[in-house]
């Protein structure tokens, strides 16, 4: 064998490209997608600033100055002070934590319990998937209020409960929506393939079939967690959610809707600190969706 044979046959390992994960895919795709990187920035940025900032400013968020009341914005108090005298951006920061704790916890619960049920169900089929989503009907019947009502009557009234409450609840359409991806999924090939493998039922949904139906399970999750946080305003309206003095971006959304044409400041800056947060939300739950596409991606 000639040298300049030889020397292309060592070359050959060096040209071979080498193999990238699906994460890693989905990385460099979503990079490309400005406005789901914008998104995703201000969520960090808004996070930080609800978790570190209050340790920074020099008030208390239940901190009251009735001699003060309703002032709008200045120098000592940058966005301004509600009718008690309390200073909204403190206020803010707090509800921040309550309204994204709430957000998170909750969706985490729902996406945990909605994703292995609907899973199961769509993938064992036949009558247990018939009982299972009459099961799920059944709660669907159920008023929410009711049953959180129950809930606080039979465990006490705390903000955990209120996480699990509405998690308890929000999984059900989860559900449905993996059950049906599962369905469609479960008939093709790489499936039968795992099973003439002899790979068992617990693998085959957790390592190759919820991988694959990662799209709508992150596009409904960033739909979720808007959604939690406008049912916890809800609840906190009705008394049963988040109790003064703490405060949440919904209760200050709705204080301020009472109070918006004497101090409209009360309701511009935690309305659009909501609407910004649901925006990079819907922004990078779309750009999500697109990465974690396998089917769809062509790279």
């Amino acid at each position: 064998m000639s040298s300049l044979a030889v020397q292309s046959i060592q070359a050959q390992p060096a040209e071979t490209e080498a193999g990238s994960s699906l994460w890693r895919d989905a990385w460099h795709r979503l990079q490309k997608n400005k406005l789901a990187v914008a998104g995703g920035v201000i969520l960090i940025v808004l996070a930080v600033l609800c978790i570190a900032g209050p340790w920074f400013m020099h008030v208390s968020y239940q901190e009251q100055n009735l001699d003060l009341g309703a002032s709008p914005p200045g120098a000592g108090h940058w966005l301004g002070t509600d009718t008690l005298g309390r200073d909204l951006l403190v206020r803010l920061l707090y509800g921040g934590r309550i309204s994204l704790g709430v957000g998170l916890c909750a969706t985490f619960v729902a996406l945990t319990i909605g994703v292995v049920y609907g899973a199961v169900a769509g993938y064992v089929g036949g009558k247990a998937d018939a009982v299972m989503m009459r099961l799920v009907d059944i709660i669907y019947a159920l008023p929410f209020t009711i049953f959180v009502i129950l809930l606080m009557v039979f465990f006490g009234r705390n903000i955990i409960l209120l996480f699990v409450a509405i998690g308890a609840v929000e999984w059900l359409t989860m559900a449905r929506i993996v059950r049906g991806q599962i369905m469609a999924l479960k008939k093709m090939e790489f499936i039968e393939a795992a099973r003439s493998l002899g790979l068992s039922n617990t693998r085959i949904i957790f390592r190759h079939m919820i991988p694959n139906v990662l799209g709508p399970i992150i596009v409904y999750t960033t739909l979720t967690i808007p959604a939690v946080m406008l049912l916890e305003a809800f609840l906190s309206f009705l008394g049963l959610g988040v109790q003064p003095p703490m405060s949440s971006w919904g209760t200050l959304i709705k204080d301020g809707a009472e109070k918006m044409e004497e101090f409209p400041w009360l309701l511009i800056f935690p309305g659009t600190i909501f609407s910004l947060t649901l925006f990079s939300l819907n922004f990078l739950g779309d750009g999500l969706r697109d990465a974690l596409d396998v089917r769809a991606a062509k790279d």
